[in-house]
């Protein structure tokens, strides 16, 4: 890939992925860092990557990317952030996109990442297994179960009041 098709690239894709990791992490700092460390990681195998196979190569580095951050934050995590975050409840009606963002957030992470790659990024089933690392049946197995927890949780009463 020549500089002037990575550039293109970065306008292109820049901000879709941004989009997937603020959707999975909700941290824009952390968020604007892992695409930051995306877009490096690519740059530093620029030669060997052609420019069809970008936007793969660019997405599948991000969520790697995410992954690690994840589990660094994971094992750091301060114990006064802890405890806040256990007695802070919020029982009121805000809107529905913060509704769904719940359910969302509520998925166990293979099926958010998925499910947020196919119905956000509009992924095939076959892309999203290059990206996680899954095979396809597994991808539409995770899909399928968020998709129906998703439509459990935002039917329910509960959710909505």
């Amino acid at each position: 890939m020549t500089a002037k098709e990575y550039n293109l690239c970065v306008d292109e894709h820049a901000d879709g992925v941004y989009r997937f990791i603020l959707k999975n992490i909700k941290v824009e700092d952390k968020a604007r860092d892992i695409v930051q460390d995306s877009f490096e990681k690519m740059w530093m195998k620029v030669e060997e990557i052609s420019f069809a196979k970008a936007k793969s190569y660019l997405f599948t580095t991000a969520y790697h990317t995410m992954i690690d951050h994840i589990r660094k934050d994971q094992r750091q995590s301060p114990m006064d952030d802890v405890s806040f975050n256990l007695h802070h409840t919020s029982n009121s009606y805000t809107d529905l996109k913060e509704i769904l963002n719940q359910a969302v957030a509520m998925l166990p992470e293979v099926q958010r990442h998925v499910v947020l790659l196919r119905d956000y990024e509009g992924y095939s089933y076959q892309e999203i297994g290059e990206i996680t690392g899954l095979n396809e049946s597994q991808v539409k197995v995770y899909i399928y179960r968020a998709r129906n927890f998703l439509k459990n949780y935002l039917v329910s009463v509960d959710a909505v009041l």
